[in-house]
């Protein structure tokens, strides 16, 4: 395979430099899109006979039943290792203890005599959970989505996943899902599954907000149901995963390419980026991808991805981090001298990790953090999943008659200063009232 290309950022004019910190092409968007809005319109309205005639069609089984049994989930749990369920039970009761402090209470406050607002906080009523299967089984998703689902309080909540060639959902992810207190569970995936959760079937209930990853076919019918009043929102713009380390000369070689090379893995679509202002260093972390990769069993993914992956020598520290924060990463690793020194300049990352004994793959598992991230440089505006997205707030304001007396003029003013009569008469009638009373 070709080595990782190695780029100097200052001999790079400001084309090239864009170019360095591009991500891979997604390609085939209008085909996708149009193959989308396909299953979508199929499955609103066939419903249930759809999702079993694309699930046929698409996933290459054919399911008697959508929805996972009560015997289906003790029977998962008995194919797990005592290892694996001690495993998920540590996984999601960290993420549990760092998303229960992120938990907002309501309040209210006088904002000046007479005039009270406040703000309500309120649980989306129902939420639907995809966590896809693709080429691994992925538990530490459910255990992501699941956790801040239900402290957030949402009545309903509901999962799917695509069923294996043995037409039942992966055991993992079934226990993960038992464990995070989810019943309500059906094994259909990709696109069609997006667009029950979305409208409802039969058997699938409607839900209001639906979150999870997945590929492209899964990403444009999120976009697509929620561009639709009638569909669901959801959660947050997502594409491949992707890695920024910054290291000087202190790190390790094989630490910064086991790093790398851990999110290359996940799809072919995946990037990873060295940014160090140590030549010496990215010579030998280059070297050293090439002689980890070798013995990955998914190397024919990461000879693709590493393709459109780089290593960029900078000239300082500074220089690192706004290279950084111009990429926006979904992760950004700092395995440098002082790694905590440098965290107020980090502007733009989905997480953080400090330190070579904090490595990625805790973040996706089980440090309590949670792994749906922004990509694609969307980390600039947006934040990983939270308890917050699983709720509504909702802002109430009561005033008294004093206070509106005092208040009132103010709204007619600005009123009349956007044009908007209609606005300033509902105030001065009732200001026309109060001074009448007098």
């Amino acid at each position: 395979m070709s080595p990782m290309r190695t780029l100097r950022w200052d001999s790079l004019d400001a084309e090239s430099r864009r170019e360095a910190l591009a991500r891979p092409a997604q390609g085939a968007r209008d085909q996708v899109a149009n193959d989308v809005r396909d299953i979508v319109a199929a499955v609103r309205r066939d419903g249930d006979a759809a999702l079993a005639r694309l699930t046929e069609r698409l996933d290459g089984v054919r399911i008697d039943a959508l929805r996972v049994s009560p015997a289906e989930i003790t029977a998962a749990r008995a194919r797990l290792s005592s290892a694996q369920l001690a495993a998920l039970e540590r996984a999601v009761a960290n993420v549990e203890t760092f998303h229960a402090a992120q938990r907002i209470e309501p309040f209210a406050l006088d904002v000046m005599p007479g005039v009270r607002c406040e703000r309500m906080v309120r649980a989306i009523a129902a939420v639907g959970l995809y966590v896809p299967a693709g080429s691994a089984p992925l538990p530490s998703a459910v255990v992501m989505l699941a956790v801040p689902a239900r402290l957030a309080g949402c009545p309903r909540r509901v999962l799917a996943t695509p069923p294996g060639r043995d037409g039942a959902a992966h055991p993992a992810v079934l226990v993960a899902a038992s464990l995070c207190g989810i019943e309500t569970i059906f094994k259909v995936g990709g696109a069609q599954a997006i667009a029950a959760l979305a409208y409802g079937t039969q058997s699938v209930p409607k839900v209001d907000k639906i979150f999870g990853p997945g590929n492209a076919w899964v990403t444009e019918a999120k976009q697509q149901v929620a561009a639709d009043p009638q569909g669901a929102a959801c959660d947050l713009p997502a594409g491949p995963s992707e890695v920024l380390v910054i290291a000087d000369e202190s790190a390790s070689p094989e630490l910064v390419a086991s790093d790398l090379l851990a999110q290359a893995e996940h799809d072919a679509l995946s990037q990873a980026l060295l940014v160090t202002p140590s030549a010496p260093l990215a010579e030998r972390v280059v070297a050293e991808v090439q002689r980890q990769c070798g013995a990955l069993s998914r190397r024919a993914i990461l000879e693709r991805s590493l393709a459109a992956s780089r290593a960029i020598v900078v000239p300082d520290l500074a220089t690192a981090i706004a290279v950084s924060n111009e990429y926006a990463p979904e992760h950004l690793i700092l395995q440098i001298r002082e790694p905590r020194r440098w965290l107020p300049e980090v502007r733009s990352a989905g997480s953080v990790f400090l330190g070579q004994w904090s490595p990625e793959p805790l973040g996706d598992y089980c440090s309590g953090t949670n792994h749906v991230l922004p990509t694609y440089g969307y980390a600039r505006a947006y934040s990983g999943l939270s308890v917050l997205d699983f709720v509504k707030r909702i802002t109430v304001q009561e005033l008294t008659a004093a206070g509106f007396a005092a208040l009132g003029p103010v709204a007619a003013e600005l009123a009349r200063l956007e044009g908007l009569d209609a606005h300033a008469n509902a105030v001065e009638r009732r200001l026309a009232l109060l001074g009448g009373s007098r």
